[in-house]
């Protein structure tokens, strides 16, 4: 089915995109990869009269990492994301979840502000990007502000972030010594899948004790929204490292969520198998803290 027609612009710059999207108000909508938008654009599901192209904005653009401080654009794709040498090395699980999102068709085009956007419970960036803490930027015409990630998400498909905001870039503090992280995913298949469930682990040790100080446990497609797994996160507070303690809150986690039967899996099977990934993850994550 061909798509609707519609005028097109191409802004050279957030300041100029902010003021167009503030003049075309509700005949407005943004698009950077657009996989997303031009699927619902064929089925009508949305028929903008004006798009607006975030593409040549350089300055969304960029991964910058200085100061101990990561900025990434909400314009890179999920491929910058997944080949950048100091998320690799730094941090490895949010370069886990870019690398298992999709084909590499989608991730060639798809940004990480797109898979933020879309607010879908099964997302795969939010749950690496919120165990380690990330905030985002939001500029409009006439103010920005900056929000944690985990407090955008308010439903499925929706979010907090206002019809005259642009979702800037994205913030995360360089992870602290002794710590680790990792990403799970499961699916149907190997690829092209769309999670049954998928998370992220974050552990760090107090270095005088060896005893965990902080930890986050964040699971996607077991709720309407990503979730903290918080009853797990107790479970770690102040203990030492070990399979018991990974065990139990692995079974906090399972516990603490509530997922729904659909055609990719049953709620049993999706909080089974939250126990045994978050289990298995946190010992992961705890293996690269003695690796260092």
């Amino acid at each position: 089915m061909p798509l609707p027609s519609f005028h097109y612009h191409e802004p050279a710059s957030l300041v100029e995109a902010c003021r167009m999207l503030a003049s075309f108000g509700e005949k407005g909508i943004l698009m950077a990869g657009g996989t997303d938008l031009l699927v619902k654009m064929k089925s009508r599901e949305v028929q903008p009269e004006n798009i607006i192209s975030l593409t040549q904005l350089k300055e969304i653009n960029r991964i910058s990492f200085t100061d101990n401080h990561l900025t990434i654009g909400a314009g890179c794709t999920i491929s910058q994301i997944a080949e950048s040498a100091v998320i690799c090395s730094a941090f490895p699980a949010l370069a886990s979840g870019a690398e298992h999102l999709g084909s590499p068709t989608v991730r060639n085009m798809g940004t990480i502000g797109g898979n933020i956007m879309t607010a879908s419970p099964a997302a795969d960036l939010p749950p690496a990007l919120m165990a380690y803490g990330a905030s985002v930027r939001l500029k409009s015409n006439n103010q920005e502000r900056f929000l944690p990630l985990e407090q955008i998400f308010c439903s499925p498909g929706v979010t907090c972030i206002k019809e005259n905001e642009i979702l800037a870039d994205i913030h995360i503090e360089k992870p602290q010594e002794m710590s680790g992280a990792g990403f799970f995913k499961l699916g149907n298949r190997k690829a092209l899948q769309i999670s049954i469930i998928n998370g992220a682990c974050y552990v760090a040790l107090n270095p005088e004790n060896g005893k965990i100080q902080t930890s986050r446990i964040v699971l996607g497609a077991v709720a309407p929204i990503p979730i903290r797994a918080v009853s797990a996160e107790e479970v770690l507070m102040g203990q030492k490292p070990c399979a018991d303690l990974f065990e139990k809150a692995g079974k906090a986690a399972a516990l603490g969520c509530k997922p729904i039967d659909d055609l990719r899996g049953s709620a049993e099977y999706r909080k089974d198998m939250v126990g045994v990934l978050t289990r298995r993850t946190l010992l992961s994550a705890f293996e690269q803290i003695e690796r260092t």
